[in-house]
């Protein structure tokens, strides 16, 4: 407890053990051909799945069930900022959701209509297009006494050892930072641009997935998408990017 007292006592000077003034978005240092790529709408390979988002928005998925469109209005106007403060706390839920899991529960509790598959298109789709809302606004995370203990828990994922190689995320994106990994940058672990496209997997995906990709790459047994382990994991993660801007969808290798 003390040393989380002294990180938050720290926030306006650090995001975990990586300085403010040190922070770098995988925008910044990956190579110039795919920030173009990212920056260019005709381009970004991302922009598909915003495009078939802000179809969904608007369509019914059955007859009897209402749209996006019919509660939320204007995706412009009312998810402008939303992506900016996820996850977030949901009071029915009783804890923290990320976008994901708030777009689920809206197609379930309102439009009544069974859950999209983890990664399905549908469901990367509609978070890509909320997402886009909050372009280039800043990431503001509440760390507020009720998502502490979220906080902590998320702080306690992250610097875990686990599987095989018996490493932990902070070994890789806060002490090794910028050197190399089989020829790959390493880079700091700030998700400014989810969902986002991944040369890697040729098409786009969530956070959730990368966490349980790296989990996979040191030898552990990942969670289960929806484990409640992932979306404190990246309430951290958020945080530590905080203030910085959202760029989704971005694109990296």
């Amino acid at each position: 407890m003390f040393a989380w007292a002294c990180l938050a006592a720290a926030a306006p000077a650090v995001a975990g053990g990586i300085a403010l003034a040190e922070r770098r978005s995988g925008h910044e240092t990956m190579s110039a051909q795919l920030r173009a790529m990212q920056d260019d709408d005709a381009a970004n390979p991302g922009m598909l799945w915003v495009l078939e988002g802000g179809a969904r928005w608007s369509a019914r998925p059955a007859p009897q069930a209402g749209s996006c469109a019919d509660c939320h209005g204007d995706a412009q106007r009312s998810m402008r900022g939303v992506a900016a403060r996820y996850p977030a706390y949901d009071e029915a839920a009783g804890r923290p959701l990320d976008l994901e899991q708030r777009i689920q529960r809206c197609r379930v509790l309102r439009q009544r209509q069974p859950p999209y598959a983890a990664e399905a298109r549908e469901l990367l789709a509609l978070e890509a297009y909320v997402a886009r809302q909050s372009n280039g606004l800043p990431i503001r995370i509440d760390d507020g006494p009720r998502m502490q203990p979220y906080l902590r828990s998320g702080r306690a994922e992250f610097e875990r050892r686990r599987g095989q190689l018996d490493l932990a995320c902070s070994q890789c994106h806060e002490e090794r930072w910028g050197r190399r990994l089989g020829g790959s940058l390493i880079p700091q672990a700030l998700p400014t641009g989810d969902p986002v496209y991944r040369l890697e997997w040729q098409s786009l995906g969530s956070l959730r997935r990368r966490l349980r990709g790296c989990m996979a790459g040191v030898r552990s047994e990942p969670y289960e998408p929806d484990a409640p382990q992932l979306v404190d994991l990246e309430l951290y993660l958020k945080w530590r990017a905080r203030g910085m801007p959202l760029e989704s969808p971005a694109v990296r290798p």
